[in-house]
């Protein structure tokens, strides 16, 4: 017979509060990375049309959105590994 591996996870608990932050934590990234393909589409039309002041400065807002995206994810990975 073959030896099959066997994992042995932890039950992660979770408390009541936790749980809230948790789904904050992941609206707010899921809202920052949604504003930051918005402005990365905003700025190919811009560059499209011309008009790269336009496209500079929706690229920046995207970049700005994506830096906000990756806290709110550091504080989510921090969050889930004390959980662990």
């Amino acid at each position: 017979m073959a030896n099959t591996p066997t994992t042995h996870k932890k039950e992660t608990t979770f408390t009541p509060e936790a749980v809230k932050k948790t789904v904050e934590n992941h609206k707010k990234i899921a809202t920052h990375l949604d504003e930051a393909s918005k402005n990365h589409l905003d700025a190919a039309k811009h560059h499209e049309e011309n008009n790269h002041e336009k496209a500079a400065k929706s690229t920046i807002t995207a970049q700005g959105h994506l830096g906000l995206a990756n806290d709110a994810h550091k504080e989510a990975s921090q969050h889930h590994a004390v959980n662990k």
